[in-house]
């Protein structure tokens, strides 16, 4: 690209995709550090002075991560929390998201859980980075399912590339795979 075709539009239209992009990539840290129980990575989702308001839950960021990592690894023995529709309105160094997420747990008592929500956030950008500075969970329904009940070799063929690991130690850590 010539600097002819860089045109002030051009210019801006590339620092909003980056913008955009960096607040999906955040929002994508916090789901893969929940799962994995990476208080590091979890952490790097939100500002240090971030307030998060899960309902059960309405802390500080680091207080937050700590609930949340601990909670999860006392109740379930397994969970994932899939993000899919997002939205983001930005306004200089502030943007507010909408992002749906789906969540399932295999609970270590009683029946699995499944739930489905959206995270309301204020992103702020300081210092050239992104981050959740204050997050609202909103928890439209929650549930349990019932785990079909699968012949033992398929299962076992199924489950032959995990299982999945809630640490650091899971398959998608490795470098190189």
């Amino acid at each position: 690209m010539t600097q002819e075709q860089l045109t002030p539009d051009m210019i801006a239209y590339l620092r909003e995709a980056a913008d955009r992009q960096a607040i999906l990539d955040c929002i994508h840290r916090y789901t893969r550090g929940v799962d994995r129980a990476d208080r590091e990575l979890m952490l790097s989702a939100y500002h240090e002075d971030a307030k998060d308001e899960h309902g059960v839950a309405n802390l500080g960021a680091a207080a937050f991560v700590d609930w949340a990592i601990n909670w999860h690894g006392e109740f379930q023995t397994r969970h994932q929390h899939i993000v899919t529709n997002h939205t983001v309105e930005l306004d200089g160094d502030i943007a507010h998201s909408e992002t749906y997420y789906t969540f399932w747990g295999i609970n270590r008592e009683g029946p699995p859980t499944l739930a489905f929500g959206r995270y309301i956030d204020r992103f702020e950008k300081r210092n050239g980075r992104w981050a959740i500075a204050h997050r609202v969970c909103v928890n439209e329904v929650v549930g349990n399912f019932a785990l079909t009940d699968l012949p033992q070799q398929w299962r076992e063929e199924l489950e032959s590339t995990g299982p999945n690991r809630r640490d650091r130690s899971d398959i998608s850590y490795q470098r190189p795979l």
